[in-house]
């Protein structure tokens, strides 16, 4: 059994375990490999410590039975390995920006909690696709030109990306230079909570423009207000995009003190990018909150 195999048999071992007191000497046997060169290998692959992750999961699980349980709040937080309702509020808040309670209240507002999934090619993604740490850039007030759809992403039992998305490029991507004022060589997949309640999220085909101007039929404009991204490299076929978007969600964003501002996820596509290409390059950028002082 190769060291994948062994580390995934340990993930899905703390999965099912969460509510449960879990030793990281009972994973490492779980993964037949000795103590101290499990929690080596498993930073390796993942850029985090085996604490660190646990903990991370079991907020996210935490979150969810805010949203899908009427388990009191103090139940849950001993079921995530917490003392009190009051040590498990303060690193809720700190990992999430709001309170268990605020939490509970959002329902399936919470666009942003997405179930971590690994898998042997999860891990070898995020090990040589991906860049593990982002790089932090602030734009400015940007405009866009393009035209939208509306679709349900892989978190839903109704997702249709395979059809919507694509679809969109197709129509999209001839009609690229009727756009007026154009900034050629770079074009965005922009993509957004739908305004509606039925869960669809919003995605954008688009095209940044220097100045408004007449917007083409069957297009509309876009813009998107001064913000701090932090920017992933996304190497490889975009097939595999999702291993990215997992890892920005699941790991990096739980460990790195950072908050998503619920605005707007973009996807670069510039000159590096080569559609259902190995060596294609794509760019996959979050907005940030703005820390608190």
């Amino acid at each position: 059994m190769n060291y994948l195999s062994r580390i995934q048999n340990a993930i899905d071992y703390i999965e099912a375990n969460l509510d449960f007191d879990i030793s990281s000497e009972n994973i490492a046997q779980e993964a037949c490999i000795s103590h101290w060169h499990f929690q080596r290998i498993f930073k390796a692959l993942t850029n985090e410590t085996l604490k660190t992750y646990i903990r991370s999961r079991r907020l996210a699980n935490a979150f969810e039975k805010l949203l899908i349980t009427d388990l009191r709040i103090i139940e849950i937080a001993i079921s995530a390995g917490f003392e009190s309702q009051e040590s498990f509020t303060r690193a809720f808040k700190k990992a999430f920006d709001m309170t268990p309670h605020i939490a509970r209240k959002i329902a399936d507002k919470n666009l942003f909690m997405k179930k971590i999934e690994f898998n042997n090619d999860y891990l070898r993604h995020i090990n040589q696709n991906v860049s593990l740490e982002p790089e932090i850039i602030t734009q400015s007030k940007r405009l866009f030109v393009g035209i939208k759809t509306r679709f349900f992403s892989v978190e839903s039992d109704k997702n249709n990306i395979a059809d919507k998305i694509p679809t969109l490029w197709n129509i999209f991507l001839p009609r690229i230079d009727e756009i007026p004022n154009g900034i050629s060589g770079t074009a965005y997949g922009i993509i957004r909570q739908g305004t509606d309640k039925t869960g669809r999220l919003e995605y954008f085909a688009v095209r940044e423009v220097s100045e408004s101007g007449a917007i083409p039929n069957g297009m509309m404009s876009l813009e998107l207000p001064k913000s701090t991204y932090a920017k992933f490299t996304h190497r490889g076929d975009i097939a595999n995009l999702d291993n990215t978007v997992n890892y920005i969600y699941s790991s990096w964003l739980l460990r790195s003190g950072k908050r998503h501002n619920y605005g707007p996820d973009i996807e670069i596509y510039g000159a590096e990018y080569i559609a259902n290409s190995d060596k294609s390059i794509l760019y996959y950028a979050i907005p940030l909150a703005q820390e608190k002082v």
